[in-house]
């Protein structure tokens, strides 16, 4: 039998803390990896439709701040996924080229998506087995900056994206500050810094 928990009054200049405010937990390259993915079942997924503009993605980004979206079609099905370095690197300058006379906001999500038939996928279980340094090895060969996790969903038997790893979020949580610029770079000056 359950007993109710003990209640008492809220105290006066309690505050509510915005949502920006969230702070991942340090790590080390030997913690779990799963102290290093963004959890989507506690964080609603950021995402986009393939039909909305190159802008109207790039303020999604800013507003949830994150540089990843899931680009969904109908019933929350997956499409693919667009990055900040899909949106304002090479790709969009050598699609407007082949493109004569298009212009930047004639551009698409659908145009500059990864399509989900080019996305790999770590499998959850092998995640809540591993440790932060093999996502970092992970993200590393693949020569990505992102990396999702996907599980079988119990209820309609196929899967579903459980969560998220970020090469930044990962670097912050290793208290490094460094940009984020190009992926093997990247994860060089991280086992660099880990090493002083």
């Amino acid at each position: 039998m359950h007993k109710p928990l003990a209640m008492t009054r809220m105290k006066a200049g309690v505050i509510c803390l915005p949502a920006d405010s969230y702070a991942p937990k340090p790590v080390k390259v030997n913690s779990p990896a799963i102290d290093v993915m963004t959890d989507l079942r506690q964080v609603s997924a950021a995402t986009v439709g393939a039909g909305e503009t190159i802008a109207q993605a790039s303020q999604k980004m800013i507003a949830r701040r994150v540089r990843l979206l899931l680009v969904v079609g109908a019933n929350g099905v997956i499409e693919g996924l667009i990055t900040v370095r899909d949106t304002m690197g090479e790709k969009p300058v050598k699609l407007l080229q082949e493109r004569r006379g298009a212009k930047f906001g004639d551009l698409t999500v659908s145009d500059l998506m990864v399509p989900r038939a080019l996305i790999d996928v770590l499998d959850i279980d092998a995640v809540l087995r591993a440790e932060v340094g093999s996502i970092i090895e992970t993200l590393k060969n693949s020569g990505r900056q992102h990396a999702l996790a996907v599980e079988r969903d119990t209820v309609g038997g196929g899967e579903i994206v459980r969560g998220i790893f970020s090469a930044t979020q990962i670097a912050r949580q290793l208290g490094i500050a460094i940009p984020i610029i190009e992926i093997a770079h990247t994860f060089a000056e991280i086992t660099e810094a880990l090493e002083k």
